[in-house]
């Protein structure tokens, strides 16, 4: 049986209408994705399944004794305790058992008779087991684990909660939500705040999971390795479609296209009709076929396209050529009180590359491209952008601080930070302060502010809006370099990939930061690994870095090992017996590649098959279940019987496609993972 099932949910906020008799279901080993454009929904959805939120009307039925855990995008407070304490009081329940405990220990000091002791002694033991057992699931060795995957060190264990920044706050309410292994995870942008190795450890934790997922994450990679089934809040209303994220987009696609067409040819039939009677309604010998004609006419129901909500479309405008060498940092050193982030950093971009770079968190890729655009001045060391560089800079922080005008040497501004008290029309027109306001409000437009929203102050925008008016601040001022920090945190799917093609049209150089999967590996040219107060450069993107890492990994291994080929002590490198040139290696991963997705094509093709047909035994689960709640259908049993036999016939087949789901999605991560 489902885990949840909502029917007829409505939600709105005044005039807007987020949900209107809305209905679905999740399975208990559903994996779901929530997509829809910033504003409509995602997230009250979420806090609605989560209880937080009351819809206006309609019906939520949770299967009973169902867990659910909720991650929001924000986390505001954690518990005043030591970090590991704070995570393992997310359990419910544990309190309870010590008090039952207590009290039982109390019982059994205080019995008089053997007879009572021993069942005072029997039931002191059961509560041990079931303590055992509580420790074993949600106990501190689990949480340790957890936390040190999530990217934790041993000493940050004992450490307040409430020191923690945002971003780690973030990852210990995540820790405390997985520890509590609920039937239902709720996760609303579970990503913004993980680097990329850890990221990495929750990819693969989150994939381990057999119970429930909803998901809401502008990472179209990460998205499509998680989900099965997609929720989508379109203008039509909610959706469900089977697949992944791109499967969904192709499913989309297709029945636009059926519906386009089936308009076209009503539109035709219409027309031909509408002819007839025109031509021949007052002949008298064709008045009657007229008429007929008529009424079919008006009973022909008009065809419903699908209609395209508004979502970005840009392009960066050309900017003048720039030198050769674009930057180039040379014996950059920077702290923070004891704290080295760099000791004597030396690197190079040249024109063209697009470099992401990539770390554990507090490792310092904020401060390098901060270094970089100005914002933060070096201890030591030179910061040298190359001739004819034109620099714009997108800051993670958008009111961090105001913006700066040109340094002293005039080589670069910066556009990233905004300033609260302005509206989105003179933020953006303060930049071209020459050109008409017409032209303003069309580059306003083309991302999303229309009308009156031009005249709102920043102040007021949701975490998208600023995030767009910053954006649209890059567009207004050509640049040649630009540098980006986590561009995509804060814009929904359809917004990041919008920025994703755009940058791939553009003909500068990019130095960005970004924790996207998908942004990283459709943009990057070469990798910056900031480690041990330096850079390690990586030809490639992020899937090539990834594989160089395990490519190391394995040389290590095996030089570890006896008989192994001895090499240089700890040069950090895989030794070979001859060189590989780049084009035989990307050669060997495009095989390699081409080989797995042949090997794991027919366990897809079988996931796919049991999907299908568990969609349609859920569907027939559903509606012999609905027609069985009809309190009359139990006067006529001969009537009821047959719907009786077929709702347990759907719910046997269910628990048995269910496990061959299950088993196959096993092969298929044995295979992935190997």
């Amino acid at each position: 049986m489902s885990l949840v099932s909502a029917s007829r949910l409505s939600l709105a906020y005044g005039p807007k209408v987020l949900f209107d008799r809305a209905a679905f279901s999740i399975g208990p080993h559903d994996r779901i994705g929530l997509v829809g454009a910033n504003g409509t929904g995602k997230s009250s959805l979420l806090r609605i399944l989560a209880g937080q939120v009351s819809p206006d009307d309609g019906e939520l039925v949770f299967r009973r004794g169902a867990r659910v855990g909720y991650l929001p995008q924000d986390v505001s407070e954690l518990p005043d305790l030591p970090l590991v304490d704070a995570v393992l009081a997310t359990v419910p329940g544990r309190a309870a058992l010590e008090d039952r405990l207590a009290g039982a220990e109390a019982a059994l000091a205080a019995a008089a008779t053997p007879e009572e002791q021993l069942e005072q002694s029997q039931a002191l033991a059961e509560l041990h087991e079931e303590l055992d057992h509580f420790e074993e699931h949600y106990g501190r060795r689990r949480a340790e684990r957890i936390l040190a995957g999530l990217g934790f060190r041993p000493g940050d264990l004992d450490r307040p909660a409430r020191t923690f920044s945002g971003g780690w706050k973030m990852r210990a309410a995540l820790a405390g939500l997985l520890l509590q292994d609920p039937d239902l995870l709720l996760l609303d942008e579970p990503t913004n705040h993980l680097d990329v190795p850890t990221l990495t450890w929750f990819d693969a934790f989150l994939r381990g999971t057999r119970k429930a997922v909803v998901l809401i994450s502008h990472d179209r990679d990460f998205l499509n390795r998680q989900i099965d089934r997609v929720l989508a809040l379109e203008p039509e209303g909610l959706r469900a479609y089977a697949g992944n994220h791109d499967d969904y987009r192709r499913l989309r696609a297709e029945e636009e296209e059926r519906l386009l067409a089936q308009a076209e040819r009503q539109e035709a039939k219409r027309a031909q009709l509408e002819a007839f009677i025109e031509r021949f309604g007052a002949k008298a010998t064709k008045a009657r076929q007229a008429k007929s004609k008529e009424k079919l006419l008006e009973k022909m129901e008009e065809v419903q396209v699908l209609e395209h909500r508004a979502t970005l479309r840009f392009r960066f405008a050309e900017a003048p050529r720039s030198g050769r060498e674009v930057l180039r940092l040379e014996g950059v050193r920077k702290a923070f009180g004891p704290r080295v982030v760099y000791r004597s950093l030396d690197a190079a971009i040249q024109r063209g590359e697009r470099v992401g770079v990539i770390g554990p968190n507090g490792a310092g890729k904020s401060t390098l491209l901060k270094l970089v655009a100005g914002e933060l001045a070096p201890d030591g060391g030179e910061v040298k952008l190359g001739h004819g560089v034109l620099a714009g800079y997108y800051a993670q922080h958008h009111f961090e601080r105001p913006e700066h005008p040109e340094d002293a040497a005039g080589a670069m501004r910066t556009f990233g930070t905004l300033d609260p008290d302005r509206t989105v029309l003179d933020t953006l027109w303060d930049l071209v302060p020459d050109r008409g306001e017409a032209y303003v409000r069309s580059v306003a437009g083309s991302f999303l502010f229309s009308g009156d929203d031009v005249e709102k102050k920043v102040g007021v925008l949701s975490g998208g809006e600023r995030a767009r008016v910053a954006l649209a601040k890059l567009l207004l001022v050509p640049a040649n370099l630009l540098v980006l920090d986590e561009p995509t945190n804060h814009l929904d799917l359809d917004s990041s990939e919008a920025l994703i093609d755009a940058l791939k049209g553009y003909d500068g150089t990019l130095l960005f930061v970004s924790h996207n999967r998908s942004f990283l590996n459709q943009l990057a040219t070469v990798i910056w690994e900031v480690k041990d107060g330096g850079i390690v450069p990586c030809p490639g993107n992020l899937d090539d870095w990834l594989y160089h890492q395990r490519q190391l990994e394995a040389a290590g291994a095996a030089e570890g090992a006896p008989g192994a080929a001895r090499g240089g002590a700890g040069d950090g490198s895989a030794r070979t017996a001859a060189p590989v040139s780049e084009k035989e290696r990307r050669r060997a991963e495009a095989e390699a590649r081409n080989a797995r997705s042949r090997r794991e094509k027919p366990v897809r093709d079988e996931i796919a098959r049991l999907e299908a047909r568990i969609a349609e035994l859920e569907r027939e689960e559903k509606e012999t279940t609905a027609q069985l709640a009809d309190p009359a259908l139990y006067q006529d049993f001969a009537r009821a019987k047959p719907l009786i036999e077929r709702q347990a016939a759907a719910r046997s087949e269910l628990e048995t496609r269910y496990a061959e789901w299950e088993a196959a999605q096993e092969r298929l991560q044995a295979m992935q993972e190997g």
